[in-house]
């Protein structure tokens, strides 16, 4: 089965719509999807793949948004409770696609979705590097 067919896991992280979150329509400010997707992805890093950044950072690498889509279903507002949940699509050299979700929690409905692209980058040379096959194991749970 190569990387394209395979199924991955899903995971998911929570959080609570802070005030800092809301714009002047009074409800979360578009930009605050992409702080929720990056919370995501650092929370299952650590708590469900069990690979956090600190362990990339210490081999020389990191991650690097190469696109992201999103798509606004449903508007979230102050004291929601948000559950943002990704899984991998497929992994190509350097690359990781991801889906994700954005669902307000007490009606289960998405508020955002979307694909993302993440590349993994050697620090000292800024160029993409192939994905070591002790993370692809970690990442192919």
């Amino acid at each position: 089965m190569t990387n394209k067919e395979k199924l991955y896991s899903k995971f998911e992280s929570e959080l609570l719509v802070r005030p800092d979150d809301i714009d002047m329509n009074n409800h979360v400010h578009m930009t605050k999807y992409l702080d929720y997707l990056l919370f995501a992805r650092f929370d299952q890093m650590a708590k469900d793949y069990k690979l956090p950044m600190d362990e990339f950072l210490k081999r020389g690498y990191t991650w690097v948004a190469t696109s992201i889509s999103i798509d606004y279903k449903r508007s979230l507002f102050l004291g929601d409770h948000v559950i943002i949940q990704t899984q991998i699509l497929e992994i190509s050299g350097a690359q990781v696609r991801i889906n994700y979700w954005i669902i307000r929690k007490d009606t289960k409905k998405i508020a955002a979705e979307g694909k993302a692209n993440f590349s993994l980058v050697s620090i000292e040379s800024g160029k993409p590097v192939r994905i070591p096959q002790d993370i692809l194991e970690k990442y192919t749970i």
